[in-house]
């Protein structure tokens, strides 16, 4: 027997895309993703939309998460906030996407690695000089 709840949060026909994007648990707050959607760093279908948005099965979504930028498609609606599991089953990212994130994650790494930070603060003679860079630029 299927649980009331579940089989509630999965009947519905459409949602909001904020909503959707807070059950799914890519966003704390449905203010933080209505802000991310207003400001450009949700994609729905390949464009800009508003929050309204009704979401579809089958839509593909981008979302730029700092440096990581996601593509999933949606596969089940929920307009009601649930645990991490539940929200995983909502969508599916695409192998691309999970391929692209883990060549830049690895970049980074590597980035990091090539130059370090400097175990020691910068002396009088050397706050001095950058200070002077600072100044010309």
């Amino acid at each position: 027997m299927v649980n009331p709840k579940v089989n509630e949060a999965l009947s519905n026909t459409s949602t909001r895309l904020d909503k959707w994007l807070w059950a799914a648990r890519f966003y704390k707050t449905r203010a933080i993703a209505k802000q991310m959607i207003d400001g450009g760093k949700v994609f729905y279908n390949g464009q800009r939309s508003k929050s309204g948005k009704a979401v579809a099965l089958g839509d593909r979504i981008t979302i730029r998460q700092g440096f990581e930028e996601k593509h999933v498609i949606v596969i089940a609606l929920a307009d009601k906030r649930r645990d991490a599991s539940f929200a995983q089953t909502l969508y599916q990212e695409t192998t691309e996407s999970i391929e692209t994130r883990e060549k830049n994650n690895l970049a980074r790494q590597q980035g990091i690695l090539l130059s370090p930070a400097s175990d020691t603060k910068p002396d009088k003679k050397q706050r001095r000089q950058i200070r002077h860079l600072k100044e010309r630029i």
